[in-house]
Protein backbone atom coordinates (compact mmCIF):
# COMPACT_ATOMS: atom_id res chain seq x y z
CA UNK A 1 0.00 0.00 0.00
CA UNK A 2 2.54 2.70 1.02
CA UNK A 3 4.29 1.63 -2.71
CA UNK A 4 1.68 2.26 -4.06
CA UNK A 5 0.68 5.67 -2.06
CA UNK A 6 4.16 6.78 -3.17
CA UNK A 7 4.11 5.87 -6.72
CA UNK A 8 1.04 7.87 -7.02
CA UNK A 9 2.75 10.60 -5.05
CA UNK A 10 5.56 10.37 -7.38
CA UNK A 11 3.62 10.86 -10.62
CA UNK A 12 1.53 13.42 -9.18
CA UNK A 13 4.65 15.54 -8.55
CA UNK A 14 5.76 14.98 -12.20
CA UNK A 15 2.73 16.14 -13.46
CA UNK A 16 2.47 19.36 -11.83
CA UNK A 17 6.29 19.49 -12.27
CA UNK A 18 5.09 18.85 -16.06
CA UNK A 19 2.88 21.47 -15.98
CA UNK A 20 5.04 24.07 -14.92
CA UNK A 21 7.48 23.86 -17.31
CA UNK A 22 4.66 23.66 -20.34
CA UNK A 23 3.33 26.83 -18.25
CA UNK A 24 6.99 28.85 -19.07
CA UNK A 25 7.19 27.47 -22.13
CA UNK A 26 4.13 29.07 -23.76
CA UNK A 27 4.47 32.23 -21.35
CA UNK A 28 7.48 32.90 -22.75
CA UNK A 29 5.95 34.24 -25.73
CA UNK A 30 3.41 36.19 -24.18
CA UNK A 31 5.85 38.95 -22.88
CA UNK A 32 6.01 40.55 -26.28
CA UNK A 33 2.46 41.91 -25.64
CA UNK A 34 2.99 42.88 -21.60
CA UNK A 35 5.02 45.77 -22.19
CA UNK A 36 5.64 46.86 -18.49
CA UNK A 37 6.84 43.31 -17.76
CA UNK A 38 8.98 43.45 -21.22
CA UNK A 39 10.55 46.98 -19.82
CA UNK A 40 10.81 45.26 -16.14
CA UNK A 41 12.88 41.88 -17.58
CA UNK A 42 15.04 44.60 -19.27
CA UNK A 43 16.13 46.76 -16.41
CA UNK A 44 17.26 43.35 -14.31
CA UNK A 45 18.88 41.71 -17.18
CA UNK A 46 20.83 44.61 -17.90
CA UNK A 47 21.85 45.45 -13.74
CA UNK A 48 22.91 41.57 -13.49
CA UNK A 49 24.35 40.94 -16.68
CA UNK A 50 25.04 43.59 -19.66
CA UNK A 51 26.46 46.00 -17.28
CA UNK A 52 28.52 43.58 -15.62
CA UNK A 53 29.81 42.08 -19.38
CA UNK A 54 30.90 45.85 -20.09
CA UNK A 55 32.39 46.41 -16.69
CA UNK A 56 34.80 43.51 -17.23
CA UNK A 57 36.85 45.30 -19.15
CA UNK A 58 35.31 49.12 -18.62
CA UNK A 59 34.52 50.68 -15.88
CA UNK A 60 30.15 51.93 -16.03
CA UNK A 61 30.66 55.19 -13.56
CA UNK A 62 28.48 57.76 -12.22
CA UNK A 63 28.26 60.39 -14.39
CA UNK A 64 28.90 59.01 -17.60
CA UNK A 65 27.14 59.51 -20.64
CA UNK A 66 25.05 56.51 -22.69
CA UNK A 67 23.77 56.32 -25.54
CA UNK A 68 21.46 53.53 -26.53
CA UNK A 69 19.84 52.96 -30.73
CA UNK A 70 16.63 51.64 -30.34
CA UNK A 71 16.03 51.73 -27.13
CA UNK A 72 12.19 50.88 -27.65
CA UNK A 73 10.53 51.48 -23.52
CA UNK A 74 14.11 52.16 -22.40
CA UNK A 75 14.50 49.59 -19.77
CA UNK A 76 18.19 49.19 -20.76
CA UNK A 77 18.88 53.10 -20.50
CA UNK A 78 17.15 52.61 -16.87
CA UNK A 79 19.11 50.26 -15.50
CA UNK A 80 22.46 52.63 -16.34
CA UNK A 81 20.53 55.62 -15.17
CA UNK A 82 20.20 53.70 -11.55
CA UNK A 83 24.17 53.05 -11.86
CA UNK A 84 24.36 57.59 -12.05
CA UNK A 85 24.57 57.66 -15.85
CA UNK A 86 22.67 59.79 -17.57
CA UNK A 87 21.02 58.21 -21.01
CA UNK A 88 20.02 59.28 -25.15
CA UNK A 89 17.75 57.01 -26.27
CA UNK A 90 17.05 57.32 -29.68
CA UNK A 91 13.74 55.23 -31.06
CA UNK A 92 11.38 55.83 -34.07
CA UNK A 93 9.01 53.77 -33.11
CA UNK A 94 6.65 56.06 -31.66
CA UNK A 95 4.44 53.83 -29.59
CA UNK A 96 7.14 52.37 -27.81
CA UNK A 97 8.51 56.21 -27.60
CA UNK A 98 5.34 56.85 -25.55
CA UNK A 99 5.73 53.98 -23.10
CA UNK A 100 9.28 54.94 -22.33
CA UNK A 101 7.99 58.73 -21.52
CA UNK A 102 5.75 56.98 -19.19
CA UNK A 103 7.67 54.42 -17.48
CA UNK A 104 10.56 56.61 -17.28
CA UNK A 105 9.06 59.91 -16.66
CA UNK A 106 10.76 60.95 -13.45
CA UNK A 107 14.37 60.44 -15.02
CA UNK A 108 13.02 62.92 -18.02
CA UNK A 109 11.95 65.50 -15.37
CA UNK A 110 15.22 65.34 -13.56
CA UNK A 111 17.31 65.73 -16.91
CA UNK A 112 18.84 62.30 -16.14
CA UNK A 113 17.28 61.03 -19.79
CA UNK A 114 16.60 62.36 -22.81
CA UNK A 115 14.40 60.42 -26.05
CA UNK A 116 14.93 61.52 -29.12
CA UNK A 117 12.65 60.51 -32.00
CA UNK A 118 15.05 60.86 -35.01
CA UNK A 119 16.82 58.98 -37.49
CA UNK A 120 20.24 58.14 -36.70
CA UNK A 121 22.03 58.86 -39.42
CA UNK A 122 20.28 62.87 -39.34
CA UNK A 123 21.58 63.40 -35.48
CA UNK A 124 23.76 65.68 -34.71
CA UNK A 125 25.92 64.68 -31.64
CA UNK A 126 25.82 68.36 -30.57
CA UNK A 127 22.67 69.58 -31.90
CA UNK A 128 20.78 66.73 -31.14
CA UNK A 129 22.78 64.94 -28.09
CA UNK A 130 24.23 67.43 -26.49
CA UNK A 131 27.97 65.88 -26.90
CA UNK A 132 29.58 62.43 -27.19
CA UNK A 133 29.10 59.26 -25.27
CA UNK A 134 31.13 56.86 -22.91
CA UNK A 135 28.86 53.98 -23.89
CA UNK A 136 27.15 53.49 -26.88
CA UNK A 137 24.16 50.24 -26.99
CA UNK A 138 22.55 48.47 -29.43
CA UNK A 139 21.11 45.66 -27.75
CA UNK A 140 18.31 43.12 -29.65
CA UNK A 141 18.81 46.17 -32.39
CA UNK A 142 21.48 45.45 -35.20
CA UNK A 143 19.78 42.51 -36.75
CA UNK A 144 16.91 44.23 -37.67
CA UNK A 145 18.92 46.88 -39.35
CA UNK A 146 19.51 46.70 -43.49
CA UNK A 147 22.99 48.45 -43.81
CA UNK A 148 24.71 47.29 -40.49
CA UNK A 149 28.32 48.04 -41.91
CA UNK A 150 26.66 51.58 -42.52
CA UNK A 151 25.54 51.60 -38.84
CA UNK A 152 28.10 49.85 -36.92
CA UNK A 153 30.72 52.09 -38.84
CA UNK A 154 28.27 55.34 -38.20
CA UNK A 155 28.87 54.88 -34.15
CA UNK A 156 32.23 56.38 -34.09
CA UNK A 157 30.18 59.82 -34.92
CA UNK A 158 29.07 59.51 -31.27
CA UNK A 159 31.89 58.00 -29.56
CA UNK A 160 34.12 59.83 -26.80
CA UNK A 161 37.94 58.78 -27.34
CA UNK A 162 38.66 55.77 -25.00
CA UNK A 163 34.62 55.04 -25.31
CA UNK A 164 33.15 51.61 -26.21
CA UNK A 165 30.19 49.95 -27.97
CA UNK A 166 27.56 47.09 -26.59
CA UNK A 167 25.97 44.73 -28.96
CA UNK A 168 24.00 42.02 -27.45
CA UNK A 169 21.84 40.35 -30.11
CA UNK A 170 20.26 36.71 -30.98
CA UNK A 171 22.27 35.18 -33.91
CA UNK A 172 20.74 34.37 -36.94
CA UNK A 173 20.66 30.10 -36.56
CA UNK A 174 19.59 29.89 -33.67
CA UNK A 175 16.28 28.11 -32.52
CA UNK A 176 13.95 31.37 -32.99
CA UNK A 177 16.71 33.75 -34.71
CA UNK A 178 13.60 34.61 -37.09
CA UNK A 179 11.37 36.11 -33.86
CA UNK A 180 9.28 33.60 -34.67
CA UNK A 181 8.55 34.13 -31.06
CA UNK A 182 5.89 36.99 -31.77
CA UNK A 183 3.95 35.18 -34.54
CA UNK A 184 0.12 34.53 -32.93
CA UNK A 185 -0.30 31.24 -34.09
CA UNK A 186 1.90 28.02 -33.21
CA UNK A 187 4.76 29.22 -35.11
CA UNK A 188 5.41 30.84 -32.07
CA UNK A 189 6.64 27.94 -30.78
CA UNK A 190 8.18 26.14 -33.46
CA UNK A 191 12.28 26.56 -33.41
CA UNK A 192 14.21 26.68 -36.84
CA UNK A 193 11.15 27.17 -38.96
CA UNK A 194 12.95 30.37 -40.17
CA UNK A 195 15.72 28.42 -41.68
CA UNK A 196 13.50 27.19 -44.25
CA UNK A 197 14.36 27.99 -48.00
CA UNK A 198 12.75 31.32 -48.51
CA UNK A 199 9.95 30.07 -50.08
CA UNK A 200 8.20 27.63 -48.17
CA UNK A 201 8.97 29.90 -45.34
CA UNK A 202 6.78 32.45 -46.74
CA UNK A 203 3.86 30.46 -47.48
CA UNK A 204 4.04 28.99 -44.13
CA UNK A 205 3.42 32.36 -42.81
CA UNK A 206 0.79 33.59 -45.07
CA UNK A 207 -1.17 30.23 -44.49
CA UNK A 208 -1.01 31.31 -40.95
CA UNK A 209 -1.91 34.63 -41.35
CA UNK A 210 1.45 35.98 -39.81
CA UNK A 211 3.15 39.51 -40.10
CA UNK A 212 4.51 38.16 -43.81
CA UNK A 213 6.56 41.75 -44.52
CA UNK A 214 7.78 42.21 -41.01
CA UNK A 215 8.73 38.41 -40.88
CA UNK A 216 10.57 38.43 -43.89
CA UNK A 217 11.93 41.53 -43.43
CA UNK A 218 13.82 40.41 -40.35
CA UNK A 219 15.07 37.34 -42.81
CA UNK A 220 16.81 39.85 -45.31
CA UNK A 221 18.27 41.85 -42.24
CA UNK A 222 19.71 38.17 -40.15
CA UNK A 223 23.19 38.75 -39.11
CA UNK A 224 25.28 35.44 -37.89
CA UNK A 225 28.08 35.73 -35.67
CA UNK A 226 30.97 36.05 -38.82
CA UNK A 227 28.98 38.22 -40.18
CA UNK A 228 28.77 40.53 -37.41
CA UNK A 229 32.86 40.23 -36.41
CA UNK A 230 34.35 40.56 -40.20
CA UNK A 231 31.76 43.91 -40.09
CA UNK A 232 33.46 45.08 -37.03
CA UNK A 233 37.07 44.53 -38.58
CA UNK A 234 36.18 45.69 -41.80
CA UNK A 235 34.58 49.31 -40.05
CA UNK A 236 38.12 49.69 -38.18
CA UNK A 237 37.39 48.30 -34.32
CA UNK A 238 38.74 45.94 -32.62
CA UNK A 239 37.12 43.61 -30.18
CA UNK A 240 37.40 44.06 -26.95
CA UNK A 241 35.48 41.10 -25.15
CA UNK A 242 32.63 39.14 -26.13
CA UNK A 243 30.37 35.90 -24.92
CA UNK A 244 28.23 32.96 -26.75
CA UNK A 245 25.58 31.74 -24.71
CA UNK A 246 24.09 28.59 -24.98
CA UNK A 247 21.25 30.22 -22.78
CA UNK A 248 20.13 33.70 -23.11
CA UNK A 249 20.31 35.18 -19.74
CA UNK A 250 17.25 36.60 -20.73
CA UNK A 251 15.38 33.19 -20.11
CA UNK A 252 16.13 33.41 -16.27
CA UNK A 253 13.12 35.95 -16.51
CA UNK A 254 11.34 34.05 -19.04
CA UNK A 255 11.79 30.63 -17.86
CA UNK A 256 13.10 30.57 -14.81
CA UNK A 257 16.59 29.35 -16.18
CA UNK A 258 20.37 30.21 -15.47
CA UNK A 259 22.50 31.39 -18.82
CA UNK A 260 25.04 28.82 -19.45
CA UNK A 261 28.10 30.38 -21.68
CA UNK A 262 29.23 28.43 -24.89
CA UNK A 263 32.14 25.72 -23.86
CA UNK A 264 35.18 26.37 -25.56
CA UNK A 265 34.95 23.36 -27.29
CA UNK A 266 31.62 24.20 -28.88
CA UNK A 267 33.31 28.05 -29.55
CA UNK A 268 35.71 26.44 -31.77
CA UNK A 269 33.05 24.27 -33.89
CA UNK A 270 31.23 27.22 -36.01
CA UNK A 271 28.74 24.84 -37.71
CA UNK A 272 27.50 23.71 -34.49
CA UNK A 273 28.28 26.67 -32.54
CA UNK A 274 26.03 28.67 -35.00
CA UNK A 275 22.71 26.42 -33.96
CA UNK A 276 23.08 26.42 -30.58
CA UNK A 277 24.33 29.99 -29.41
CA UNK A 278 20.94 32.02 -28.49
CA UNK A 279 22.81 34.95 -27.65
CA UNK A 280 25.90 36.59 -28.07
CA UNK A 281 27.53 40.28 -26.03
CA UNK A 282 30.49 42.14 -27.04
CA UNK A 283 31.80 45.32 -26.22
CA UNK A 284 33.98 46.87 -29.43
CA UNK A 285 36.09 50.11 -29.38
CA UNK A 286 37.99 52.04 -33.01
CA UNK A 287 41.05 50.43 -34.09
CA UNK A 288 44.13 52.48 -32.01
CA UNK A 289 42.33 54.63 -30.73
CA UNK A 290 40.49 56.19 -34.09
CA UNK A 291 37.36 58.53 -33.58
Amino acid sequence: MKRETSFHLSHFTFDIALLNLKYKFFTLFEFHTDRRRYFEMQVSNAEKYVIPFIEETFPVLPGMRVLEIGCGEGGVLKAFINKGCTGVGVELDLPRTELAKAFLSEDIATGRLKLVAKDIYESDVDRDFSGSFDIIVLKDVIEHIHDQPRLIGWMKTFLKPGGIIFFGFPPWYMPFGGHQQMCRSAISRLPYIHLLPRPLYRWVLQSKKEDVAGLMEIRDTRISIERFERICKNEGYTIQHKRHYLLNPIYEWKFGWKPIRQTAVIRAIPFVRNFVTTCVYYSITPAGGEQ
